[in-house]
C-alpha cells in the first residue's frame, strides 16, 4: 500500500433508494434514483463526474446514455458483493492516478422483484469458485457459511446463541434505523425458535434480498472540502484474494489473507483495532462476522463468539457494528449500504443510531477477496 494515498481522496457524496420490494424499478432505474441523491447530497451534477464506476447494472454505456454522463474513466464490475469494496479502492486508484478527479460509483440491484435466487439447480453461486462441490448439491452460499460454522463450534466451542447474539445486536441496530427494512427487534427465544434453513443456521442468520440503490461519489480531499457535506476521508484501504491452492471454503476461514489486509490497512491509516469507533462487517450470513472480527485482530482465534455474547456489537456497547442494522436486518445491498453507513456515522449524520464521536469506522469483509477500508473524520 501507498501510505502517501492516506486521506487523500474523501467520500463527498452519498445516496440511497428505499429498499424492499420495487417491482416498478429495474437496476438502472435504481441506479439513477441513489446516485441523484448523492449528487444532491455533495451539491453536484451529472455533468461534474468524469469517473463511473457501475456494479450489479446491466450495462456501464447504457447507464451512461441515460444520464448523459461522458466519463474519462469508466468500467462495470460483476456482481458479487466483495466487488462493492474492490469498486470503491478502484475509485481511489483512479482518482490517485489523474484518470479521473470525480468517481461516482452506482450499484442497482432489483434482484428480489425479479426473482433472483442465491442456490439451486440455476445459481451457479457468484463467481463459480466453489463449482467442485456444484454436483452434490452444494450451490447456496448458506450452505457453504453453515459448513464452515459447524467447524468453528467443533474446533473451538463456538455456540449457535452466540450467532443469535450478532442477529440480535443488528436486528436493535435497525429498530433505530426508519429506512430498514427488518425492525422489530426479537429475544435470543425467538431466534431459538426460527426455523433451520441449513442447519447450524437459522432464518435470522441469513440476509435479507431486496431491491435497492446505492450511490456514492468520490473525488479528491481538496475538492471534498469545497462541497456541501464534512468529507469522510479515505484514511485506509486494503485487498488480498485466496483463489489457488486452499479449498473451498478455506480451512482457516480466510485468516491467511486477512492477516495481510489487516496489515496493511492499519498501517496506512495509522490506527488499528482498538482506535476504531464502530465497525461494518459484511454480513451476509452472522458467521461471517465472527470470522471478520477474528481475522482483523479484534479478538483472538477462536474467541469471537465469547466476545459477541455480552452486546458489544449492540447499540451502546464497545464496539457498535453495522449500526444501520447491515445486511440482515437493513437490506443486503452487497456491501454498498455499510460503506454509507460508515461515511454517515463520520458525518455524525445517524440520528438515534449515531455513535458518539466517531472518528475512525472500518468496513471489512470476509470472502475469497478480502477488502477493507478505514474512514476517517480528519485526514491524518
Amino acid at each position: 500500500m501507498n501510505r502517501e494515498l492516506a486521506g487523500r481522496v474523501a467520500v463527498a457524496g452519498v445516496g440511497t433508494t428505499r429498499y424492499g420490494k420495487l417491482p416498478e424499478y429495474d437496476a438502472y432505474d435504481l441506479g439513477v434514483w441513489a446516485l441523484k441523491a448523492a449528487l444532491d447530497d455533495c451539491g453536484l451534477g451529472f455533468a461534474d463526474i468524469d469517473g463511473l464506476i457501475v456494479n450489479r447494472i446491466p450495462d456501464y454505456q447504457r447507464f451512461g446514455e441515460i444520464t448523459g454522463i461522458n466519463p474519462r474513466y469508466t468500467t462495470i464490475t460483476p456482481g458479487q458483493g466483495r466487488f462493492s469494496g474492490i469498486c470503491i479502492q478502484t475509485a481511489v486508484a483512479a482518482i490517485a492516478a489523474g484518470l479521473a478527479e470525480t468517481v461516482a460509483l452506482v450499484y442497482g440491484n432489483n434482484g428480489r422483484s425479479a426473482g433472483d435466487r442465491y442456490g439451486g439447480a440455476s445459481d451457479a453461486y457468484g463467481s463459480g469458485g466453489a463449482g467442485l462441490w456444484f454436483p452434490y448439491g452444494m450451490t447456496s452460499p448458506g450452505a457453504f457459511h453453515a459448513l464452515m460454522m459447524r467447524r468453528h463450534m467443533e474446533q473451538y466451542g463456538t455456540t449457535t446463541d452466540q450467532l443469535g447474539a450478532i442477529a440480535m445486536a443488528f436486528r436493535r441496530h435497525a429498530s433505530l434505523n426508519p429506512d430498514a427494512v427488518m425492525r422489530e427487534p426479537f429475544t435470543l427465544e425467538a431466534y431459538r425458535a426460527a426455523r433451520f434453513i441449513c442447519e447450524p443456521l437459522r432464518l435470522l442468520d441469513y440476509c435479507l434480498i431486496n431491491d435497492g440503490g446505492v450511490a456514492m461519489i468520490v473525488t479528491t480531499a481538496e475538492r471534498a472540502r469545497s462541497l456541501r457535506k464534512p468529507p469522510a476521508y479515505i484514511r485506509g484501504f486494503a485487498q488480498a484474494a485466496e483463489f489457488a491452492g486452499s479449498t473451498f471454503p478455506p480451512d482457516d476461514f480466510w485468516r491467511g489473507p486477512m492477516a495481510k489486509v489487516a496489515k496493511d490497512v492499519y498501517a496506512m491509516a495509522g490506527a488499528g483495532p482498538r482506535d476504531m469507533d464502530a465497525l461494518m462487517i459484511y454480513d451476509n450470513f452472522t458467521p461471517t462476522v465472527l470470522f471478520s472480527l477474528e481475522g482483523f485482530g479484534f479478538c483472538p482465534v477462536g474467541e469471537s463468539g465469547p466476545f459477541v455474547a455480552d452486546g458489544k456489537l449492540a447499540p451502546g456497547g464497545a464496539l457498535p457494528t453495522n449500526t444501520s442494522g447491515g445486511h440482515l436486518s437493513e437490506s443486503y445491498m452487497q456491501g454498498w449500504a455499510l460503506n454509507v453507513e460508515a461515511v454517515r456515522q463520520v458525518r455524525g449524520e445517524c440520528g438515534a443510531r449515531q455513535v458518539a464521536d466517531a472518528a475512525l469506522v472500518q468496513y471489512m469483509t470476509a470472502a475469497p477477496v478480502i477488502t477493507s477500508i478505514i474512514y476517517g473524520r480528519d485526514p491524518q
